[in-house]
């Protein structure tokens, strides 16, 4: 894929949560449960936030690829949402779809609920965060506790009118990711008052990888009827698969199977778009339990995409426009104004690579704040030649560490 074509595919990165499915070793399905008490608050509230920021992007930007982790943009913005009051907390709880949870905690709990690395190492899973304060800002002292306390967060004062600040943090979230995202901020605006950084790395090993001999080039259906050749990979075997109205999927789990990638692939009949607007938690909470083991095939397309998008707009649309009021947001918990500070922009980075031994990716989301004073059943054949939504989940906390809608691979 041309450097044009990528720059041009959309991802983003933050986490959702779901009930609990997943795979034994040697692939044979577990028996399906309910997600544990300790999780589920986290997990439930994720899943909603992830689904309708995925609706919200895809209703003008369907034409791209969309690539969504909401579990890095929560963790982000719960970094920011401890430090929020009043109406600015309320909104950003609700947009966030916390309910009862204790709204300075949700991204914590979710954060050290994720697992790190299986045990057969199969799996790699890394969650940092960090915080970027202008030199000379004082910032309330609890604030920055509960910082390292809570998301172990590097904590930082530089320099911003010095270009080597922005160097020090993109270097932070390039090492973080292993290299998948190099940059995160570039020059720094003269009002602002601090970064909220969250990083997430990714890197799972097929329970039972493709055999690449058998990769070869078939067609792949874009939106608006054109073909395209894409390097489709086939396994024969069993899956745990579910056959839907109006669409047919998949789960394929890395390593010890607690995490897995799931795919769901609209009929012929049908779009995606169709089924994206359909989406609902609700309904997703129902398909899970209906997942079933079948023998059949399975082609699917290798692909490695990157992209970033602006959150700012999107979030706003979901009831979040308090926190990018310079007049009304409260984030006095983190700065006693004067002067005010403010969510100025939200911006979020991914990478994905999905191939014959597994998939890798990576998440960076920057949170920066500015200051008002400061400038039924059948035989299982799938082949998903056309587009698709994926998701790669955490099978044990019912978090989704990344999900997409896929139109070009």
């Amino acid at each position: 894929m041309s450097a044009r074509l990528l720059g041009r595919s959309l991802w983003v990165a933050a986490w959702a949560g779901l009930i609990l499915m997943g795979f034994a070793d040697q692939g044979r399905a577990q028996t399906m449960q309910s997600t544990d008490k300790s999780t589920a608050g986290e997990s439930g509230a994720t899943t909603g936030f992830g689904i309708k920021l995925m609706k919200q992007i895809a209703k003008g930007a369907l034409d791209k690829n969309i690539f969504l982790s909401p579990a890095s943009i929560e963790i982000a913005l719960g970094m920011a949402l401890e430090g929020a009051g009043g109406a600015t907390r309320e909104a950003m709880a609700k947009t966030l779809e916390l309910g009862g949870q204790n709204p300075e905690q949700a991204g914590e709990a979710l954060m050290r609920a994720l697992p790190r690395q299986d045990a057969g190492a199969s799996v790699t899973l890394s969650v940092a965060n960090s915080l970027w304060a202008r030199k000379g800002l004082s910032l309330i002292p609890d604030y920055v506790r509960a910082m390292q306390a809570h998301y172990s967060a590097r904590v930082e004062a530089l320099d911003f009118a010095d270009p080597a600040s922005a160097d020090a943090i993109n270097a932070w979230v390039k090492r973080e990711t292993r290299d998948k995202i190099p940059t995160i901020v570039g020059a720094i605006p003269g009002n602002t008052a601090l970064f909220l950084i969250n990083a997430i790395y990714f890197k799972g090993k097929w329970q039972r990888p493709f055999d690449p001999a058998k990769t070869r080039p078939m067609p792949f259906h874009l939106l608006g009827g054109r073909a395209k050749l894409a390097p489709m990979m086939v396994r024969a075997g069993r899956f745990l698969q579910l056959q839907g109205e109006g669409f047919q999927a998949v789960s394929l789990p890395y390593g010890d199977g607690r995490i897995s990638m799931m795919i769901f692939l609209p009929d012929p009949n049908s779009d995606l778009r169709t089924f994206l607007t359909a989406l609902t938690p609700e309904l997703w909470n129902q398909w899970m339990p209906q997942f079933g083991e079948l023998s059949g095939d399975l082609s699917m397309p290798r692909f490695k995409m990157s992209y970033e998008l602006s959150l700012g707009e999107p979030l706003k649309s979901l009831g979040m426009a308090v926190a990018f009021d310079p007049a009304r947001a409260d984030f006095t918990k983190i700065i006693t104004p004067p002067p005010s500070a403010y969510i100025s922009e939200v911006l979020h980075k991914t990478f994905v690579e999905v191939n014959e031994q597994g998939t890798e990716a990576a998440a960076a989301t920057s949170v920066r704040m500015g200051l008002t004073s400061m400038a039924r059943r059948r035989p299982f054949i799938m082949v998903v030649d056309r587009p698709f939504f994926c998701a790669i989940r955490d099978n044990q906390t019912g978090a989704l560490l990344f999900m997409g809608a896929i139109v070009d691979p």
